[in-house]
């Protein structure tokens, strides 16, 4: 049997003949190796980018979640309703934007439960929307189950419960956010709005403007601005940024809700 011409792992190489092919002499030198990770290849400058730069690399959503409609710029303005904290969402507006949300929410791969005192207004959507599954549960007003959210299974629950939503027996969690609908501002408003992360604010009167910008610090233009929004239109807002939002419905939310109104 022919003698190996490699050494074994650990054991030093034969030194090779001088002349020969393993010649330093004969032949360039070997490539330097790194341990664990191989060959040392070509040295060529890092790749950066001035600061100036960072904006060409924008994707045009900025994070996970419901997309709502256009923001600034024709982007896509995404609602991350998805998260590992709780989030609690306070729309005051009509009804065809959160039943918008819902449904696209379902898009998502979301459960949607709704808590609210009007069946008939969601009875439709509910049955479109489920095809033989339980994608939207209705409930009636204090009598929403635990939903069991988890990240494989995350939630959106829809309270729909009038100007006055008692305090609801389901709040949010991990994976589980909830969103309250108010048609106009009431008694209850402030409150919800010093409590929840994010307020979507529709058309409203111009007093209702001036109690909406003492509360969420909005400037003077924004608050001008919420007595003459379109409908479909929100200004969705909390203490560092706003953002208006035109929300369009595709055919199929055209043809089960109609198109976007602010009165229900």
């Amino acid at each position: 049997m022919a003698t190996p011409t490699t050494a074994p792992y650990g054991a030093p190489a034969p030194a090779p003949a001088p002349g020969g092919a393993g010649d330093p002499a004969a032949a360039p030198a070997p490539r330097r190796m790194r341990r664990g990770f191989g060959l040392i290849g070509p040295r060529r400058q890092p790749h950066e980018l001035s600061p100036e730069q960072f904006e060409a690399l924008a994707l045009p959503i900025g994070d996970d979640g419901v997309v709502i409609g256009i923001g600034a710029r024709d982007q896509p303005a995404v609602l991350g309703l998805h998260r590992p904290t709780p989030f609690n969402i306070l729309l005051v507006g009509g009804l065809w934007t959160a039943q918008v949300i819902g449904l696209r929410a379902v898009a998502t791969g979301a459960r949607v439960t709704v808590e609210t005192g009007r069946r008939q207004m969601w009875t439709a959507l509910t049955q479109a929307a489920n095809g033989g599954h339980e994608s939207i549960t209705l409930h009636d007003v204090g009598r929403v189950p635990p939903q069991g959210a988890s990240i494989g299974s995350p939630v959106l629950v829809i309270r729909d419960a009038g100007m006055r939503p008692p305090r609801g027996r389901v709040s949010s969690a991990p994976w589980q956010s909830v969103l309250t609908l108010l048609p106009y501002l009431s008694p209850v408003a402030p409150r919800l709005m010093e409590n929840a992360d994010l307020v979507g604010i529709q058309r409203v009167s111009p007093d209702e403007a001036t109690q909406v910008g003492k509360i969420m610090g909005l400037p003077t233009t924004d608050v001008e601005s919420l007595s003459t929004l379109p409908d479909g239109v929100t200004l969705w807002c909390n203490r560092r940024s706003r953002l208006y939002v035109a929300t369009h419905p595709t055919d199929v939310e055209t043809g089960l809700l109609g198109g976007p109104r602010r009165m229900d």
